[in-house]
């Protein structure tokens, strides 16, 4: 059997059918990328969050009602994360991707020994996505220099769905570019790896909420 396809298929387009595959609406309109950064108490961005068509978390996140809302349709996650007990909680329902910026230098294709048996998971390609991001940020790839898992995971979902209203939450490093450490709503804080560069980050991000790419949610 030959199946005729209208458009080509390209790592854009496949990621775009897998994600929207576990969006409460195809494409999803409303996008929610909640970092790790603890946050007080705010019933109005918890709900915000939860009522997005797909709502998307990073690493060690925690889940927090009264903060942070409790859905999560995606995980981005790396190979040297520290899993929280909600990382791999309800694991079957959703879609996990992995960052793998070092893959361009040293990182071997290793899966943990921790990682569940039966998860699979779908990398974020580095060409398309890891090295536009750092062009961006005006770091060059041939040296080991990267994004945040976060930025890296808003800068996939409106190139992704560029329609769709993203809303950012849980990121401190727009407003403390200079931290060490990154505070984190579970478990102790961890450093900031030298392979990052937070001040270009924030300067970015916050150049995305002035023109509309997405939204920041305190």
């Amino acid at each position: 059997m030959t199946i005729l396809l209208s458009e080509p298929v390209t790592a854009t387009s496949a990621l775009a059918d897998l994600l929207g595959a576990y969006s409460r609406r195809t494409p999803p309109r409303t996008i929610a990328v909640v970092g790790n950064a603890p946050m007080p108490p705010d019933p109005a961005r918890s709900a915000a969050i939860d009522a997005c068509d797909l709502v998307i978390r990073m690493t060690s996140f925690a889940i927090d009602p009264a903060a942070l809302g409790t859905r999560t349709d995606v995980v981005v996650l790396h190979r040297g994360v520290i899993a929280s007990p909600h990382t791999f909680a309800d694991y079957t329902s959703r879609l996990y991707l992995l960052v793998e910026p070092g893959r361009l230098h040293w990182e071997p294709e290793t899966i943990p020994d921790w990682w569940p048996a039966d998860l699979g998971f779908v990398p974020i390609p580095n060409h398309e996505y890891t090295i536009a991001l750092n062009t961006l940020l005006g770091l060059d790839s041939t040296t080991p220099t990267w994004p945040t898992t976060g930025t890296l995971a808003t800068y996939l979902v409106t190139e992704l769905f560029p329609d769709a209203r993203v809303l950012l939450t849980g990121t401190s490093i727009i407003d403390a570019p200079a931290q060490t450490t990154f505070p984190h709503a579970w478990g102790p804080p961890v450093a900031v790896t030298p392979e990052h560069r937070l001040t270009a980050e924030a300067t970015l991000l916050q150049h995305w909420s002035t023109t509309g790419r997405i939204e920041l949610l305190p």
